[in-house]
């Protein structure tokens, strides 16, 4: 519980005061995208699959912060940073550094309590590796979506 305590102040402290890009729409849109996409994946890896879980198998009220407040920070500091106007090279370059780092911040993340908070069940590390790419990209599509929304006054 301490890591993940510590993980949600860092990455929250991080993403409010290095913001330069974001609206407060936007993050307010980026903050439910990713709680609403993260608990209904995480519903069936955890629940049905039981591929991953956060402390237990069990549904507690201790893993709420890891769906609330740990991965939306992450998202509204990836986007934050990312190079819009750079090369296509740059941006893959960018989501592939920041896969490796979320990958290797998972693999913290399977120490054992208190520091540690995720379990795997058959899911492996490098499923993670090879599917955070595309996880990061989904992010990016969607807050084009939301800027080309507040652009359209739709």
């Amino acid at each position: 519980m301490i890591g993940l305590l510590i993980a949600c102040l860092a990455f929250n402290a991080i993403a409010f005061t290095t913001n330069k890009r974001l609206t407060k729409n936007q993050i307010i849109h980026i903050w439910m995208f990713t709680m609403a996409f993260q608990l209904i994946v995480d519903l069936f890896m955890e629940q049905k699959y039981q591929g991953y879980w956060y402390f237990s198998k069990d549904v507690e009220w201790k893993s709420i912060p890891a769906f609330t407040l740990l991965i939306p920070p992450v998202n509204i500091i990836f986007i934050n940073w990312y190079p819009f106007d750079a090369s296509f090279y740059k941006r893959i370059l960018y989501v592939s550094l920041w896969a490796i780092a979320i990958t290797f911040y998972e693999s913290i993340t399977t120490l054992p309590e208190p520091w540690g908070y995720f379990n795997h069940g058959w899911w492996k590390l490098w499923y993670s590796a090879a599917i955070n790419p595309f996880l990061l990209m989904i992010v990016v599509l969607y807050y084009n979506w939301i800027r080309k929304m507040e652009k359209n006054n739709i």
